[in-house]
């Protein structure tokens, strides 16, 4: 089995990863800002770190996973300006800002969770951590890299560069910034108009304001990250991720942020998901194309010809490389469906499966194609077309036209419950909620079938069948009995 190797967004090339503090891994993920419901786009993140998390622990390291709420602070468009998307939604429905955090909290634990994704080991909130935000701008300020203006606070970007790389994770110049840096209102108070903050004063209206040296205010979006990375995981840690979106400015300005507050930088391997689009087009709610995790579970969505399992979403997603754009479309649900229901059913004829006295293919080199897969930067549809090399064998074994030793079929057994349950985390759902069957209920229908073809009543027999057929499940009559799939 080859050595883990991830892709470092900031050196750009495959690498070894290899612990600062082996077999301790630090893990910081950027999570959720709290306002809405969970779309599509929260699931891809969410679902690559998680595999990243799963995988981690079978290598056998002892990962601290953090992955924070954004609650305050999170200003519109990063135009350091205008309402905090939180207090603004408060505003409007006449709630107290936590009531809207909790509410959207909870639903994306729910929604999430449904996905198998498993909680990390500290979800810290950026309203809860005040007190360390404050402390890092002081830290920034004592460094000479951040100014006071009008009670608010900005990080002076020109100078940091000077001496430091700001664009270093971007590839972006400070040239580049100023010619495509749009004036806004409200920029007057920066040196530069690329400057962003790290403590913004309040308005009189804004309802989320605590107080600092500089004015009853709040910290910038950028600064939770490095404050709470820091006191989780210790000034340096091993993996920071998130989507791409966020590679530029928010990872930029961590980068920068912790190495003036620190004096070095604190994270070893960058690590981005790409994004997601819908019919090839970027998912937005103005291009009609905008669909909520909560709609795929109950199909209420125009663009979805039925309701899709959460299992169904997590393999359609799993079914790309995380670095990848991954496209989609209802037919491409349709077919991670199919598929997803080839897998458990292969999964379970494992234990229909008679041993013989040798194996009559290699089975070793399906199990180690795939997770040589995963050792190559997280590559799991590689991983997934191993384990479908190995349903075909599966399908062979059961049709007694290859032979499986006993020793090597609890071999193989264990592999697709490691592999499928443990590692890509695609937990049988029964098989599939969301159709009208079970195994439970197919096998009881088949009994009748059964009953019906000893009394010589062929027509319902082939009724059975062909109904059953319909609903995607194929019978299959042999020698030792009657066994059944999904198509």
């Amino acid at each position: 089995m080859s050595k883990l190797n991830i892709y470092n967004s900031l050196t750009r090339k495959k690498e070894e990863f290899i612990p600062l503090n082996p077999p301790h891994v630090g893990l910081y993920v950027c999570g959720p800002t709290v306002y809405g419901d969970p779309h599509l786009g929260h699931a891809r993140p969410a679902i690559t770190f998680d595999l990243l998390f799963r995988y981690l622990k079978y290598l056998g390291y002892k990962v601290r996973y953090v992955r924070n709420i954004t609650d305050v602070g999170h200003l519109v468009a990063d135009a350091d300006s205008g309402d905090d998307k939180i207090a603004k939604k408060a505003r409007l429905e006449e709630l107290e800002p936590m009531e809207i955090v909790q509410y959207y909290t909870n639903r994306y634990h729910d929604i999430i969770g449904r996905l198998n994704v498993l909680p990390p080991s500290i979800e810290p909130h950026a309203s809860g951590h005040i007190i360390e935000q404050i402390a890092m701008v002081k830290q920034i300020m004592a460094a000479g890299y951040a100014y006071e203006s009008n009670g608010s606070v900005y990080f002076d970007v020109e100078k940091y560069d000077k001496k430091h790389d700001y664009g270093k994770l971007s590839g972006r110049k400070t040239e580049e910034l100023l010619s495509n840096t749009r004036e806004l209102e409200g920029q007057q108070e920066k040196r530069n108009p690329f400057d962003f903050a790290i403590w913004k004063k309040a308005e009189p209206e804004h309802i989320m304001r605590w107080p600092s040296d500089w004015s009853d205010g709040f910290p910038g979006w950028h600064l939770e990250c490095s404050a709470m990375s820091a006191k989780y995981l210790g000034e340096t840690f091993d993996i920071h991720g998130g989507g791409m979106d966020l590679l530029f400015p928010h990872h930029e300005c961590e980068i920068a942020q912790s190495v003036a507050a620190l004096g070095h930088e604190s994270v070893k391997y960058w690590m981005h998901n790409n994004m997601i689009t819908v019919n090839g087009q970027k998912m937005g709610k103005s291009l009609g194309n905008f669909i909520n995790l909560d709609d795929f579970f109950s199909g209420n969505n125009s663009l979805l010809s039925s309701a899709y399992s959460p299992m169904t979403v997590r393999f359609f997603i799993l079914q790309a490389h995380y670095r990848s754009t991954l496209d989609f479309s209802n037919e491409a649900l349709q077919g991670a469906e199919k598929g997803l229901k080839r897998l458990h059913a292969a999964i379970k004829s494992l234990d229909k499966i008679i041993p013989g006295k040798t194996t009559g293919f290699d089975m070793n080199k399906i199990i180690t194609d795939a997770f040589d897969a995963l050792n190559d930067d997280m590559n799991s549809p590689i991983a997934i077309a191993c384990l479908f090399d190995g349903v075909r064998i599966i399908n062979s074994l059961v049709d007694k036209k290859e032979s499986i030793s006993k020793e090597d079929l609890a071999v193989f057994r264990n592999f697709y419950h490691t592999m499928v349950y443990e590692i890509l985390g695609l937990m049988d759902e029964g098989i599939q909620e969301n159709s009208l069957t079970s195994g439970k209920l197919v096998d009881f229908i088949l009994n009748i079938r059964t009953e019906a073809k000893n009394n010589k009543d062929f027509a319902t027999s082939d009724k059975i069948r062909d109904e059953l057929k319909a609903l995607g499940i194929v019978i299959k009559d042999g020698k030792d009995g009657v066994a059944w799939e999904w198509e």
